[in-house]
């Protein structure tokens, strides 16, 4: 079986015991790109990898438990080799979980288990008739647990922390993936802030190099404007905190499975001191995390003297390696 992370193409089988959390992980799974296809009979399983692959689909997630029957014992062994035969890395995530929160859970929501033989009127399963069928289940997942290669105990994690314990395995910048993209758009106020900004800065209480004549007709990208507001004491404090906060955020944001940022800096017109800032601190936090982080500023071809009108070109932008 081919190490997950060799390549940016995996399959990634999700299984263990019924109860301990396999719709947590797929939904959290999805989350971050992953094609999650849950209780596949074995006989269609390589014909569905098959059209996945020939769609560009490269990273899949397949659900396979005991609801799957007698088709159970032959699922892995064609995921291995439809896998092998593709070069595509292969991960078992095995879920598990105590009896004792099993039994709690199946109780909480009075759903019957799948291999239980009794329920009670009402449709409430029996304490007895789950706890058989988690007997019945363990005993026939002991091979498939022995071939995992990641191995998770439910018992004492909520949703939240199970989703951020199976991030932590495949999330963003896990298994050879790519990490968090990183967007900074630079914007002026008076055309209103990006709608998809996660992260709002306004520089507005900056001096405003448009006042001073010299630097009027320039741009944040010119070396003088970009002098003035750095230059200051204020422009180079904001600098500062800014970095210290973003640089905090960036790693935290990419462990709780965020896959993109959009860092939104503002000031009036969006060409002068947002451009510049927006520019210092994208290649100061490239070179410090080794993203690849864009660069838009948006509002730069705008005419300064027409608040509502269409900009006069694209934005400019750029990715800073």
């Amino acid at each position: 079986m081919k190490v997950a992370g060799a390549n940016n193409s995996s399959v990634v089988v999700v299984t263990g015991l019924s109860g301990a959390g396999k719709s947590t992980v797929l939904n959290a799974l999805e989350d971050v790109g992953f094609y999650c296809v849950d209780n596949l009979p074995s006989s269609v399983i390589d014909s569905t990898l098959k059209a996945c692959w020939a769609e560009g689909v490269k990273r899949v997630a397949l659900g396979i438990d005991v609801r799957v029957g007698s088709f159970l014992e032959s699922a892995i062994p064609v995921i291995d080799a439809s896998a092998r035969d593709r070069e595509h890395a292969l991960s078992i995530l095995f879920l598990d979980a105590s009896d004792e929160s099993l039994l709690r859970r199946f109780s909480s929501t009075r759903r019957p288990h799948p291999l239980g033989k009794a329920t009670e009127a009402g449709g409430a399963s029996s304490s007895n008739a789950v706890l058989n069928g988690i007997r019945t289940e363990r005993e026939r997942l002991v091979e498939l647990k022995a071939r995992a290669t990641h191995v998770v105990d439910t018992s004492s994690l909520n949703v939240h922390e199970l989703r951020g314990r199976v991030l932590g395995i495949f999330g963003p910048g896990q298994d050879g993936q790519q990490g968090l993209r990183v967007r900074f758009v630079s914007f002026g106020f008076k055309y209103g802030p990006p709608v998809d900004a996660d992260v709002l800065l306004d520089v507005r209480f900056l001096a405003n190099p448009y006042f001073v004549e010299e630097l009027r007709q320039l741009s944040g990208l010119d070396a003088g404007v970009r002098d003035y507001v750095l230059g200051s004491p204020d422009g180079e404090g904001f600098r500062a905190h800014a970095h210290s906060l973003l640089g905090y955020c960036l790693p935290r944001f990419e462990k709780e499975g965020k896959s993109y940022l959009t860092v939104g800096i503002g000031c009036t017109g969006g060409r002068h001191r947002s451009v510049a800032l927006s520019e210092r601190l994208a290649a100061d936090l490239a070179e410090e995390t080794g993203m690849d982080i864009d660069v838009v500023h948006r509002d730069l071809s705008r005419d300064p003297k027409n608040a509502v009108g269409p900009a006069m070109g694209p934005p400019s932008s750029r990715r800073i390696r």
